[in-house]
């Protein structure tokens, strides 16, 4: 029985096993590839995907729970909210080997659609699930903080 469900605001319907993990039905189904996978176990965020508007790791959510939702990826982001977090990544210059950046986005977006003006605490916790080998953390809040700003505005 496929699922059915809206990806980056186009309907989709796929026939795949209801246990696949919607990260592999993205990158393998339906090729968007900018999810990534990092751990398989929902403890890096590399994978993190927006499921009616709230960040969940996909690589541990099967397909069969997302049924008739929402789900946007990086490709997929768009609006006020996200271009400033995009335009603050560039200014903060806080990619560096940019594997997990798509997930920290998608985080970051959720964050300020939520919360316009977080605190460094409220930052810190809606960010932890999202791991930066590179341990860019310190340019990562800067830049929330940058694009709070400007959604602010």
């Amino acid at each position: 029985m496929a699922t059915k469900f809206t990806l980056n605001n186009k309907p989709v319907s796929l026939d795949v096993d209801p246990d696949m993990p919607l990260l592999w039905a993205v990158r393998d189904e339906i090729g968007l590839t900018g999810s990534k996978f990092g751990c398989g176990a929902a403890q890096c965020g590399a994978c993190t995907m927006h499921v009616d508007g709230q960040p969940v790791r996909a690589c541990s959510t099967p397909i069969s729970a997302i049924e008739g939702q929402k789900v946007t990826t990086i490709e997929g982001l768009g609006g006020k909210v996200a271009q400033a977090v995009q335009a603050a990544w560039v200014k903060h210059e806080v990619a560096q080997c940019g594997y997990c950046q798509s997930g920290q986005i998608m985080s970051a977006v959720a964050l300020l659609s939520d919360n316009k003006k977080p605190s460094d605490a409220e930052i810190d916790e809606a960010m932890q699930g999202n791991i930066c080998r590179c341990a860019t953390y310190v340019r990562i809040r800067a830049a929330i903080h940058d694009a709070a700003k400007t959604v602010r505005a």
